[in-house]
């Protein structure tokens, strides 16, 4: 295979990755919606995203999938794997490496402590190649309210019509402690909410807590 052929296929497969974690947007709060697609010899041999409720992972649905056909594959992920678990259970990075999985394709590393470089860093260590960035842009969407959380304890509020692809709608006086409110929904795990045009969007605005 040409160069010019992988770099076409790695861009059509993570963007099958990232269809099916958009289709769980909304559905997998606290954990954010990742794909996973595995391929091997050019065809797809297993493919997840994470489930509702934010469990199991795309990773641990896609790999025991794939069964045999994981070995020597290459693994695209719209997110980078786990390296540890907060449960301690088998870490998402454990699963591809002890399937055989050859090459890693990442769109986006995350920062949360449980991953945060450590599930590349390990994934390299036993001897994988991992590639990041694919896509990056495209994926960004997946995961902006878990960084946001990650970042500020508060779910990200944007203004929608019909909060398709939220966790769920703010409803909240607008004179109200709005940071404090928010706050509680991020210590529940909610990363991304919404609020219709008005009063409320307007407060949010205001006091710095919509994103545009």
């Amino acid at each position: 295979m040409t160069d010019a052929q992988q770099a076409s296929d790695d861009i059509r497969f993570m963007g099958r990755a990232i269809a099916l974690a958009k289709a769980r947007m909304g559905q997998t709060w606290p954990n954010p919606a990742v794909g996973c697609v595995i391929v091997r010899d050019g065809e797809v041999v297993a493919e997840a995203a994470t489930a509702p409720g934010g469990r199991p992972h795309a990773e641990e649905q896609a790999v025991p999938a794939a069964g045999e056909k994981a070995k020597g594959a290459t693994a695209y992920v719209t997110m980078e794997p786990c390296g540890a678990r907060s449960s301690g259970r088998t870490s998402c990075s454990n699963y591809l490496i002890e399937a055989g999985v050859a090459r890693v394709v990442v769109a986006a590393v995350d920062p949360s402590p449980f991953a945060s470089g450590r599930g590349v860093e390990r994934l390299r260590k036993a001897g994988m190649e991992v590639e990041t960035g694919l896509l990056a842009p495209e994926a960004a969407v997946l995961y902006e309210g878990y960084l946001h959380r990650v970042e500020t304890g508060r779910p990200m509020v944007r203004v929608s019509d019909d909060g398709e692809g939220f966790d769920a709608r703010f409803a909240a006086s607008p004179k109200a402690d709005l940071a404090t409110e928010l706050k509680r929904l991020g210590e529940a795990g909610y990363t991304r909410v919404w609020v219709s045009p008005g009063d409320l969007a307007d407060a949010l605005a205001a006091q710095g807590l919509l994103t545009r």
